[in-house]
């Protein structure tokens, strides 16, 4: 029977954390350098377990960002992992399910992730258009501040506060 469990990032045991890493290894062509984590540490992982196994995983980092001249509360989606022998039997799924909660609980008004899977689509997430200022950290090394469109966000309003895809959308740091 599958259980979600969610894990602060200070409290990750370090068997968790290897098999997150061992996880993310089979599940990405990306290298994360033996790391659960690609550019930095996250507030938040919400695994699904199979016994002791983790057989998915998503993290959320929370911060404010700046949708134009407005600081807004968001929780940043990544790090999605299902076990390639377990997809599609609705862990990612359930796991969204949890980290939407999860974001609500938080105090976030938006979810934004960086991504173009169905999944998020079914769970009321939108492509948006804006310009994006973020701070590149490829392999946990510091990078350029870029500016552009990018063609991958995705925004779940969680209240009744709509999302503006014509405002400027500065993350104040690092994709998730």
């Amino acid at each position: 029977m599958m259980q979600i469990d969610r894990i602060e990032e200070t409290r990750l045991s370090a068997p968790d954390e290897t098999a997150i890493a061992v996880l993310l290894t089979r599940c990405f062509d990306t290298d994360f350098g033996g790391r659960s984590y690609y550019q930095q540490r996250h507030h938040v992982r919400l695994v699904a377990r199979e016994g002791d196994a983790i057989v998915g995983h998503m993290a959320l980092c929370y911060r404010d960002i700046r949708l134009g001249a407005a600081l807004v509360p968001i929780a940043g989606l990544a790090e999605v992992a299902t076990d390639p022998q377990r997809r599609g039997q609705g862990i990612a799924g359930r796991l969204l399910e949890a980290v939407i909660d999860e974001a609500r609980a938080m105090g976030a008004v938006f979810v934004l992730l960086f991504g173009d899977r169905p999944l998020y689509a079914a769970h009321g997430f939108v492509a948006q258009p804006n310009v994006v200022t973020y701070l590149t950290l490829d392999g946990a090394w510091t990078g350029a501040v870029k500016t552009g469109a990018d063609g991958g966000l995705m925004v779940l309003p969680l209240g009744n506060r709509p999302w503006d895809g014509a405002q400027p959308l500065d993350l104040l740091g690092h994709k998730f």
